[in-house]
């Protein structure tokens, strides 16, 4: 069964060598990324932003950043946690790994000063692919760093698998969030799915209304 992820690596891999290894140097414009959100940082003129495919020896700093980034006390420096909707793991290795190992998935790292401070998840799915998995380290939150991680995550899977569509699932609540994807050009469907209740390597929800949401994005 192939791991479920959400937003919604090493040896040989397939596809075209554009995913393998990217430098960009880009203007990264602070952006609050929520209407509420209070730390927003101050970003230099200029950063260099390095993608590339994980590794299975990026697996338990890919763990830490995915629960830095959405569990925990430590998440609520940022505006992504799920803190108040969820409590234990958000991932765990063997997770990580199958996506790092899966022949139809591409797990993205994002590095600066040769840290790694953002990552998501592609995956091959026909026409289409899906974005999951994404994070980024609380203290880049506001800075822009999202955009930039999105936007390359779609020119990646329109230029290497000829995607038309990329899609995602979102937890319904998550308002502030789906507001900010909305503002990247993706759009409610109202589809649901079940949150997997009963199973804590997702996380142990606090209320027991919790589904997520399809949110898609055509692209151009």
């Amino acid at each position: 069964m192939r791991p479920r992820t959400r937003g919604g690596m090493s040896g040989a891999r397939k596809g075209p060598a554009v995913f393998l290894r990217a430098r960009v140097s880009v203007h990264v414009e602070p952006e609050p990324y929520g209407e509420d959100h209070r730390n927003t940082m101050e970003t230099t003129s200029s950063t260099e932003t390095t993608f590339r495919d994980a590794t299975v020896d990026d697996v338990p700093v890919l763990v830490a950043l995915v629960e830095s980034a959405y569990r925990g006390d430590a998440s609520r420096a940022g505006w992504t946690t799920e803190a108040d909707l969820l409590e234990g793991q958000r991932t765990d290795p063997d997770g990580v790994k199958a996506v790092v190992t899966d022949p139809d998935s591409r797990l993205l790292v994002v590095e600066r000063g040769g840290e790694i401070v953002a990552c998501c998840q592609l995956e091959h799915r026909g026409t289409h692919a899906y974005f999951g998995m994404f994070a980024v380290s609380p203290e880049m939150q506001g800075g822009g760093l999202g955009k930039v991680v999105i936007a390359e995550a779609e020119r990646l899977v329109r230029a290497g698998w000829g995607a038309t569509e990329m899609h995602m699932t979102v937890i319904k609540q998550r308002d502030e969030l789906i507001a900010w994807y909305e503002r990247r050009g993706y759009r409610r469907t109202g589809r649901m799915s079940p949150f997997p209740y009963g199973d804590e390597r997702f996380g142990i929800p606090q209320r027991d209304d919790l589904e997520f949401e399809l949110l898609i994005k055509e692209l151009q």
